[in-house]
């Protein structure tokens, strides 16, 4: 069997992929496995780490906001695409696949066009609650759009053929286990509480952070709480300097204060409460490792679809959802010290959140792979 992936432009779109295609490998000796994406973007570097063949092809998005540079991007994003039409047909004439599955990005629009055309079986895979144009345009062609969330049936055309699966989660979150995560990062009987904006940061999160800890350190013991707190390319430095100059010790054993979390299986399973973004593969492993958050959309993304999957998890009574234009360092130490306050309360919305993981994500899309392939050799 032969499966071509086309994804890219953020980890939520490559990463699902990525576990998608190593599970094939491990259920099927023989099955050959190459992925699309533009070159100069981080698939060109996660694929062929993850040991999978890469074919480069160019293809930018529409920018929508007018102005003289993105008047420029957009005469290139058409001139790629123009382009890109006799690639694709190269790419899958040559490689001749069993099935082709897109789960978001520019290039997977034109892939899976031209392979629907060809009549070969197409598969797309949406991680967000609110799908994105790509999928609303392929909803018309491709043979089954895969869904994280019920909810995101709603957006699309009534003919789309629409299975839910649930987003691929690294089996690590499954693993870790907590009492070992706890006492190696140093938690003790503190409240852990794990915040991040982001690969990238986020200047607001790390505003209404810096402002939370102060004012809990304030209060004394009032508030015992142990901070894993990731502040992007911004820099754990400064950040340490700002809460220096607000009275907290920046050698305090209750602060791990980092640029990035590359251990977050571990961080989670020492978590009480998560605050961050509420990105599909973040909310993903936050739902997975059965922990109560605090959510903060991020209103710099298309549709609005960050706001869309908070409120999936704050309407079962997993999350509380502050939108940015609310956010504030009080808004904040409000809502951490109202639910530490109430243990059970945390426990209970930690609960809901397990109960909306869907585990076996990776499978479901596995078996929807096979099922196309049946269905066209009929």
């Amino acid at each position: 069997m032969k499966v071509l992936f086309a994804c890219g432009g953020t980890a939520g779109h490559i990463n699902p992929a990525l576990a998608v295609a190593d599970r094939l490998t491990k259920e099927n000796d023989g099955v050959r496995i190459r992925f699309v994406g533009n070159p100069d973007k981080m698939e060109a570097r996660l694929v062929p780490e993850a040991g999978f063949d890469f074919i480069p092809l160019k293809i930018e998005g529409f920018q929508r906001r007018i102005t003289a540079e993105n008047v420029k991007r957009n005469f290139l994003a058409v001139l790629y695409l123009l382009r890109s039409g006799r690639e694709v047909k190269r790419i899958l004439a040559e490689f001749a696949p069993d099935v082709v599955v897109g789960t978001g990005g520019y290039v997977s629009g034109p892939v899976l066009r031209q392979a629907a055309k060809m009549g070969i079986p197409t598969l797309t895979h949406e991680a967000n609650a609110y799908p994105g144009v790509t999928t609303k345009l392929l909803a018309r062609y491709v043979d089954r759009v895969l869904l994280a969330v019920p909810a995101a049936k709603e957006h699309l055309p009534k003919k789309a053929q629409c299975v839910v699966t649930g987003n691929p989660v690294r089996s690590e979150i499954f693993s870790a286990n907590r009492i070992a995560a706890r006492e190696k990062l140093g938690v003790k009987d503190r409240v852990c509480v794990v915040s991040l904006g982001g690969s990238l940061g986020a200047r607001r999160i790390n505003e209404a952070m810096e402002q939370l800890i102060a004012a809990v350190h304030s209060d004394g013991k009032d508030i015992n709480l142990h901070y894993i707190h990731s502040t992007g390319r911004s820099g754990a430095e400064s950040f340490l300097k700002m809460l220096k100059e607000k009275g907290v010790p920046e050698n305090a054993a209750h602060l791990d204060i980092r640029e990035y979390i590359d251990n977050m299986p571990e961080c989670l399973a020492a978590a009480d409460l998560v605050i961050c973004r509420s990105g599909a593969m973040t909310l993903t492993e936050v739902e997975a490792a059965g922990r109560a958050s605090i959510l903060i959309p991020s209103p710099n993304v298309s549709e609005n679809h960050q706001f869309h999957n908070a409120m999936v998890l704050a309407k079962r009574g997993a999350a509380i959802v502050i939108e940015e234009q609310d956010l504030t360092g009080a808004a904040l130490y409000e809502a951490v010290r109202t639910l530490v306050s109430d243990p059970q309360e945390l426990m209970n919305m930690g609960r809901n959140a397990q109960a909306l993981a869907v585990t076996d994500a990776d499978s479901r899309i596995c078996d929807e792979i096979y099922r196309a392939k049946a269905e066209n050799a009929k």
